[in-house]
C-alpha cells in the first residue's frame, strides 16, 4: 500500500466553497470518491491508499461536512452535486471514476444523470430505500447497522457530526431524506456498480436490486459478507478491487480479492423481491499492523497531533494546515502496513 503525499486545495462554487484532499500523480484515471451526510472524506482514509495503487484520488468536503463552512442556507442534492462537477473541471479531470458513500450517492447519480460524459459509477450503500422514506425507520435502521461497525468508525462519525454541528445536519437531512435516487437513475447513462454490505440494515437487499433495475442499463450489485453501512471502511481492499474491476469492465471474471486471496469465490443469490441477481462475495482476512507496543502507541500519539493540526486548521481556515495534519495521521496509519 502506498504512503499518500497529500495535496488540499479548494474549489468555489456558487458562494460556496469544498475542500478536496488529493493524492497520487496525474496522468492515470482519477478517482473522485464523495462521503455521505455529516461526515468527512476521513471515511474513505481507508479505501483511497488501497485505490491509490491504480490512479489518482481526489476526495471531497462539501459544505458543512469536514470542517468546511456551511452554506447560509440549506444546499440541495443538485446543489451538492454541482459543486463535485465544478470540482471535476477544475481538477481537469477526465471521465473519472465517480465514488459516492450514503448521501454521497445521491450526490453522484445526481451528477451523472446531468454529465453523460462520466462513464462510471459506484454507489456503496445508496440511501433512501423508497420503501422506508420515513425518518424514525431510518434512524432505527442506521442504528442497527452501526452495531456492526468497527470502532474506528463509530468514533469517526462522533468526531465529524460534532464538527458538522447538528443544526447543519438537520437541515440538510430533509433534503437527504425526499430525494428519489431511483428516479434520477432513469438518467444515468453511466456503468453503474452498486455495493452494500451484509449488515446494512440502511440499505436492505430488495432495495439494492430494486435500485439496480431502475439504471437504463441494470447496474450490477455485489454485497460483501460482514460489513455494515461504511462497508470501504473495514472492506477496503474488497471495495477497491470491486471499483478497479468494475472500472475496467472485469467484474466477475475471478473471484474477489487478491488473486481470490478470500479462499472461496462469490455466489449468485436472488432477491426475492424484484428477482434480480445479486453477487454476494466473502470479506478478506484482515490485516493487523506489525508494530510492537512502543511503536503502536507512537502512532496513535502521531496520528492524534495530526488531527490537532487539521482540527487547528478548520479553525483557522488554514488549508495548509489541514494538509499538514491529514498528512501526518495518514503516515501514521501506514505504520507496520507495508
Amino acid at each position: 500500500m502506498q504512503r499518500p503525499d497529500i495535496r488540499v486545495q479548494r474549489v468555489e462554487g456558487d458562494g460556496v466553497w469544498a475542500r478536496v484532499s488529493s493524492t497520487g500523480e496525474p496522468g492515470k484515471r482519477a478517482f473522485v470518491l464523495v462521503s455521505g451526510i455529516g461526515v468527512s472524506s476521513h471515511y474513505f482514509e481507508q479505501l483511497a491508499p488501497h485505490l491509490l495503487q491504480f490512479g489518482p484520488v481526489y476526495a471531497l468536503d462539501l459544505p458543512g461536512f469536514g470542517g468546511v463552512p456551511h452554506a447560509l442556507r440549506a444546499l440541495s442534492i443538485g446543489q451538492f452535486a454541482d459543486l463535485v462537477g465544478t470540482a471535476i473541471d477544475e481538477l481537469g479531470l477526465d471521465d473519472p471514476i465517480v465514488v459516492g458513500h450514503s448521501m454521497g450517492t445521491q450526490i453522484c447519480t445526481d451528477l451523472a444523470a446531468s454529465r453523460p460524459q462520466i462513464s462510471t459509477l459506484v454507489l456503496i450503500s445508496p440511501v433512501i430505500d423508497a420503501a422506508a422514506r420515513s425518518t424514525p425507520v431510518q434512524a432505527g435502521r442506521f442504528l442497527r447497522a452501526s452495531l456492526h461497525e468497527p470502532f474506528r468508525v463509530k468514533l469517526l462519525a462522533v468526531v465529524a457530526y460534532l464538527t458538522c454541528g447538528f443544526g447543519w445536519f438537520f437541515k440538510i437531512l430533509p433534503r437527504m431524506m425526499s430525494y428519489p435516487i431511483e428516479l434520477t437513475a432513469r438518467g444515468v447513462g453511466a456503468s453503474t456498480l452498486i455495493i452494500r454490505g451484509g449488515h446494512d440494515a440502511v440499505c436492505p437487499r430488495p432495495w439494492a436490486t430494486r435500485l439496480a433495475g431502475a439504471f437504463p442499463h441494470a447496474a450490477d450489485v455485489v454485497e460483501i459478507e460482514g460489513a455494515a453501512h461504511s462497508v470501504m471502511h473495514a472492506h477496503a481492499r474488497e471495495v477497491a478491487d470491486l471499483c478497479v474491476r468494475h472500472a475496467s469492465g472485469e467484474l466477475g471474471e475471478r473471484p474477489i480479492g487478491e488473486d481470490g486471496a478470500a479462499g472461496r469465490g462469490p455466489r449468485a443469490d436472488r432477491d426475492a423481491a424484484r428477482g434480480g441477481p445479486l453477487t454476494v462475495v466473502p470479506e478478506l482476512p484482515r490485516q493487523e499492523a506489525s508494530l510492537d507496543p512502543v511503536d503502536a502507541l507512537r502512532a496513535v500519539a502521531d496520528e492524534v497531533e495530526g488531527v490537532a493540526i487539521e482540527l487547528k486548521g478548520n479553525r483557522t481556515d488554514d488549508d495548509h494546515l489541514v494538509e499538514r495534519g491529514r498528512e501526518q495521521q495518514a503516515e501514521a496509519r501506514s505504520r507496520g502496513r507495508d
